[in-house]
C-alpha cells in the first residue's frame, strides 16, 4: 500500500552526504564572520542565506546557484529601494513589490532560483528597517560576499567526485549484457522452449533502463567534474566510460532484438540445423569479449580501453559466419540472427561497414 501520511514526504529516501553537512556550515559561518568584518550594519542575513543554498553536490551546481541567487537579490534589491524612495514602506507597497517581483521573473523566464529570490530579497530589503542606497548595495555585497565564500569552501574542501557509482554502473551494465548474449547461446544450444525465451527477453529488456540509469549515472559524474580541481585523471576514466557506454547502448538493442526474434520463430527442430550451432559458439565469444570488457573495466581505477580500440588480449570473435545453403524453415530467424551477430561484430571490433 501506497503511504499518504503526509508527515512522511517530509523526510527523503536518503540523506545527504554529512561532508555536504558540515561543508554547509562552515560556509554560513565563514560568510557571516567575513561580512561582519567588512561591513558595518545588522547581521548579514543575505549572507547566511546565500551561503546556505550555494553549497552543492557539485562546484559546477553551485558556481550556477550563486549566479542564480545573485542575479536574483540584485533584481529584488533594486526593484524595493525604488519603490521604497517612491511610494515609502507600507504594507500595500510590500504586496506591491512581491506582485511585481513575481511578474518580472514570469516575463524574464527566470530559473526557479532567481525567481523566487527576486520577491524574497525585495520582501526583506522593505522590512528590515531604513532602506538607503548604501543599505541596499551592502545586502548585494553580503549576497555576493556568501556565494563566493561558498563556493570557495565547496571547491576547498574535499570537492566532490562523483565517478565512483558511474564506473560501477557502467561495469554492471557490461556484465549484465554479457549474461543476455550468454543466455542467447545457451539457449540455442539447449533448444530453449517459448517460456523460456519469454523469461530470457524480460531480462534483455531491463538492460535498457539499466542503461538508462548508467547513463544518468555518467550524467552526474561528469556535472561533479566540471570546474573541480580534483578532476585530472578522473575526466580521462569518465570519457572512456562513456565511449564504453555509448558501445553497450548497441550491444543492449542487439541482444534484445535476437532474444525477441528467437522467442519469436523457436522451434523444437531449430538446435538440430548446424548452423544454429555455430550461431550459439559465436554468440558465446560475442559473450566471452563483453564480459572480458566488463572485467577491464571494474578491475582497475585507470581507464578502461575503448571497444573500438585492439586490447592486449585477441577478441574471442572469429570470421564473419558463412551459410552456403540456407534451411528452408529457418531461414529468415537464421539471416536475421547472423545479421545482428556482424553488427555486433563490428560494434565490438570497430569494422567498417
Amino acid at each position: 500500500m501506497v503511504d499518504v501520511n503526509p508527515v512522511a514526504r517530509l523526510r527523503s529516501s536518503s540523506r545527504t552526504p554529512f561532508l555536504q553537512v558540515v561543508k554547509t556550515a562552515v560556509a554560513v559561518v565563514a560568510a557571516v564572520l567575513l561580512c561582519r568584518v567588512l561591513i558595518d550594519g545588522p547581521f548579514p542575513t543575505f549572507a547566511a542565506i546565500a551561503a546556505l543554498l550555494v553549497v552543492q553536490p557539485s562546484i559546477n551546481q553551485s558556481f550556477v546557484k550563486g549566479l542564480e541567487r545573485s542575479a536574483g537579490v540584485v533584481l529584488g534589491v533594486v526593484l524595493a529601494t525604488g519603490f521604497h524612495l517612491l511610494l515609502g514602506d507600507s504594507v500595500w507597497v510590500v504586496l506591491l513589490v512581491i506582485v511585481l517581483a513575481i511578474l518580472i521573473a514570469w516575463a524574464l523566464r527566470l530559473t526557479p532560483t532567481s525567481a523566487t529570490q527576486v520577491g524574497i530579497s525585495g520582501m526583506l530589503v522593505l522590512t528590515a528597517g531604513v532602506v538607503t542606497p548604501n543599505y541596499s548595495a551592502d545586502r548585494i555585497l553580503e549576497t555576493v560576499l556568501g556565494a563566493i565564500v561558498a563556493l570557495i569552501v565547496n571547491a576547498v574542501i574535499v570537492p566532490p567526485v562523483l565517478l565512483g557509482p558511474a564506473h560501477l554502473a557502467v561495469a554492471r551494465l557490461a556484465r549484465d549484457t554479457a549474461a543476455a548474449f550468454e543466455r542467447v547461446a545457451i539457449g540455442l544450444t539447449e533448444g530453449w522452449d517459448h517460456d523460456r525465451w519469454h523469461e530470457a527477453l524480460l531480462q534483455a529488456r531491463a538492460l535498457r533502463q539499466q542503461h538508462a540509469r548508467a547513463e544518468a549515472s555518467l550524467t552526474a559524474a561528469r556535472e561533479s567534474l566540471t570546474m573541480n580541481p580534483r578532476g585530472g585523471r578522473h575526466r580521462t576514466i569518465l570519457d572512456e566510460d562513456i565511449v564504453v557506454t555509448e558501445h553497450l547502448r548497441v550491444l543492449v538493442t542487439r541482444v534484445t532484438g535476437m532474444t525477441r526474434a528467437i522467442q519469436d520463430n523457436t522451434a523444437p527442430d531449430l538446435r538440430a540445423d548446424p548452423v544454429v550451432g555455430s550461431i550459439a559458439t559465436e554468440v558465446a565469444r560475442i559473450a566471452a569479449d563483453v564480459r572480458a570488457l566488463s572485467a577491464r573495466v571494474a578491475a582497475s581505477d585507470a581507464p578502461a580501453p575503448s571497444p573500438s580500440v585492439p586490447s592486449a588480449a585477441e577478441p574471442a570473435l572469429t570470421a564473419p559466419l558463412e551459410v552456403i545453403r540456407p534451411n528452408s524453415r529457418h531461414w529468415v530467424l537464421i539471416g536475421a540472427l547472423l545479421e545482428d551477430i556482424r553488427r555486433v561484430r563490428e560494434e565490438l571490433l570497430g569494422e567498417d561497414d
